[in-house]
């Protein structure tokens, strides 16, 4: 049991009564239920908090109350949620904006392209001390990013098959990009929302152009159907053509070594005796030549020899000489 003390009752009635007179006593009823609260900060499951004590700043990421000092610990919250902004469109009404959303393609074809991108919060203190807009660097590098990979592809591809290829190349470059910024930000995704030619005039050329490319694709058709038909009968005949060859081939060989075997036999013959057969070969060959000639008249300056071929070829009697001066 507390021992009651007037003496110091009555020191605590002076005290109130100072207080009293100097306001002091308002100006603590009025503080101390606000550096209470004050020093007291909630953060919630989608969030976190940049505290920074004397200029140092710290993440604080479990959800939940936490203590900071009043006046010496300042509090910033994040949104760490998925958030996404647009390029090439107003997404309250859709409607296009063409100083973003129109670009030029590999060979030289306008295009409106639009996209949405999603990115999130990777480092919250980075996020809040690393610039002084984060979201508008990341939209700066965005449509650098966009227009580059745009700028790679013709204009098929990005109206029609490269959509998926474009989208992937585009966030590569957006993350390589971000890591020499260190502006706290990552993206999670890029969509092309919506690509066509930027007028009717280009929309119908570029309908022209596909039902060109249609045509194509049909003369290739048929050309290929026409070389399928015609290329086994060409291979037939290109086959028949190497056949003659190599026949003309073997005939022309066989013939050449039988000339050559007979050049031998009678050049064997030739040495064996040389006159006889000279003269042999000599009116062999005058008989082709002149299959009719009965005689041949050999003449020198003053005589005249008259061979008759009957009898070396055997239609006629023994051989006669007859000199006349």
């Amino acid at each position: 049991m507390e021992t009651f003390d007037p003496q110091k009752r009555e020191v605590w009635k002076r005290i109130k009564k100072i207080l009293k007179k100097s306001g002091i006593a308002a100006v603590l009823l009025v503080a101390v239920p606000v550096i209470g609260f004050g020093s007291i900060y909630n953060i919630q499951e989608q969030e976190q908090a940049v505290v920074t004590t004397m200029g140092r700043p710290r993440a604080v990421t479990d959800p939940g109350l936490h203590f900071k000092v009043p006046f010496v610990q300042k509090v910033k919250k994040v949104n760490t949620t998925i958030q996404g902004f647009a390029i090439g469109y107003n997404p309250d009404d859709n409607e296009s904006k063409e100083e973003d959303s129109l670009m030029i393609t590999k060979d030289y074809n306008f295009v409106n392209v639009d996209f949405f991108t999603e990115y999130k919060v990777s480092d919250p203190v980075k996020a809040v001390y690393g610039s002084e807009d984060p979201l508008k660097v990341l939209q700066s590098i965005t449509k650098s990013c966009i227009r580059t990979v745009i700028g790679s592809y013709d204009v098929d591809a990005v109206l029609t098959t490269g959509k998926n290829e474009i989208q992937t190349k585009i966030k590569q470059m957006i993350m390589e990009k971000l890591e020499g910024h260190e502006i706290g930000l990552t993206v999670v995704n890029v969509t092309i929302q919506d690509s066509e030619p930027p007028t009717k005039e280009v929309m119908e050329a570029f309908k022209a152009v596909e039902t060109a490319k249609q045509g194509k694709e049909t003369a290739i058709n048929n050309a290929n159907k026409y070389r399928n038909e015609k290329l086994p009968e060409a291979t037939a005949q290109t086959d028949k053509i190497l056949q003659d060859a190599e026949s003309t081939k073997a005939k022309r060989i066989n013939e050449a070594n039988a000339e050559v075997a007979k050049f031998n036999a009678m050049f064997m013959e030739y040495e064996k005796n040389p006159e006889v057969t000279k003269k042999r070969m000599f009116y062999e060959t005058m008989e082709k030549v002149l299959p009719n000639m009965k005689v041949i008249i050999d003449g020198t300056d003053k005589t005249s020899t008259i061979l008759p071929l009957d009898s070396f070829t055997g239609g006629g009697n023994s051989p006669e000489k007859e000199k006349t001066e």
